[in-house]
């Protein structure tokens, strides 16, 4: 397993200063935050003019560029991600189901939709992550399973984020099994309560709040995963001494766990 963050937490500082920070904190990658109007660490639009810098920030470093967040699923801005990820090495690109929990017209307009943009990642040799999301159409365990069963495409993967899985009302712990042969990325963080959000930066620190993290590890580590685990750790803008608290404080609570499990 590798761990690694997503830049949206220095969403207000440079690549390179998010790079330097993460690299301080202990991790082995990062996630380049890609998200439309909240942090463009890559600028989708012209990409092509940040790759030599992110290749070069990546080799500076020595972080990894483990995944990509987008977010949506917009057909266009999705071809963008992909061809940017061939090029960039990246192996999965990250969005939400977007939709309406609890609506099944809704639902099945979100799994054609994933089917065609699956489809889609294929021809680029990238896998499409997709996570259960509070309020969304794929929002929990269950209709995570209808997603996985339905869309029979190896470029569809499951990013299994355990804050959302905790306030759809179960424990990710339990969760994680029923749908592990599928996982091709993990978003973490901790939350304090059912939500519906994930409460302020501080306690979305692993470690800090009521999600059975080290249930959760032990899961990932009888499974045998071996994929990429990215901190997400979203809300207000931090300073950069606070973000690389954020980091740092939850790579040490990661790697005690692991440590503990292997």
């Amino acid at each position: 397993m590798k761990l690694g963050v997503n830049t949206v937490l220095f969403k207000d500082f440079s690549l390179r200063q998010a790079m330097a920070a993460i690299k301080m904190a202990g991790y082995d990658g990062v996630e380049l935050s890609a998200l439309r109007g909240m942090c463009e660490h890559l600028a989708l639009d012209g990409w092509q003019a940040q790759q030599a810098e992110v290749q070069g920030l990546s080799k500076q470093y020595g972080l990894e560029l483990l995944s990509m967040e987008v977010g949506i699923l917009d057909e266009a801005v999705l071809e963008k991600a992909f061809a940017a990820a061939r090029s960039l090495g990246i192996p999965v690109v990250n969005v939400g189901p977007g939709g309406i929990s609890g609506d099944e017209g809704s639902l099945k307009e979100c799994l054609q939709t994933l089917q065609q943009r699956a489809k889609k990642a294929a021809e680029y040799g990238v896998t499409l992550g997709c996570q259960a999301h509070v309020g969304c159409a794929v929002y929990n365990t269950p209709t995570t399973l209808r997603m996985v069963d339905e869309i029979h495409a190896d470029a569809l993967g499951v990013d299994m984020d355990p804050s959302h899985i905790y306030r759809a009302g179960e424990l990710p712990e339990i969760a994680l099994s029923q749908v592990i042969s599928r996982v091709r990325h993990i978003h973490i963080r901790d939350c304090l309560g059912k939500g519906p959000s994930p409460g302020e930066p501080m306690n979305q620190i692993c470690g800090r709040g009521d999600i059975n993290l080290m249930g959760y590890f032990k899961a990932l580590v009888d499974a045998k995963y071996d994929g990429p685990i990215c901190l997400e750790v979203i809300g207000p803008s931090q300073s950069l001494q606070a973000a690389t608290a954020i980091a740092a404080e939850s790579r040490g609570y990661m790697n005690a766990c692991l440590k503990a499990l292997t």
